[in-house]
């Protein structure tokens, strides 16, 4: 099943590992220094110019920021695998 992350951005639900509130996981440095080596590496990929809710970490390497909530998603995620 494929999840909708915002602005024409669809996903295999399949290669989600982790679905994060952006306000609420960048409180832990380890998070931070996560997603700045990430983005060196230019695995990060802003779904929209919106101000981003959550990102999303998949197993290709990936990290999309959405501006949609993460409870949002994770519901849309339970929802693909009813």
């Amino acid at each position: 099943m494929y999840i909708h992350l915002g602005n024409k951005t669809v996903i295999n639900s399949k290669e989600i590992i982790g679905i994060f509130d952006l306000d609420t996981a960048t409180v832990s440095k380890r998070t931070r220094d996560f997603l700045n080596k990430n983005e060196k590496k230019n695995n990060i990929i802003l779904v929209s110019e919106e101000i981003p809710l959550s990102f999303v970490v998949c197993d290709n390497d990936k990290i999309y920021f959405s501006p949609v909530s993460s409870n949002t998603l994770n519901k849309r995620t339970e929802e693909s695998f009813k």
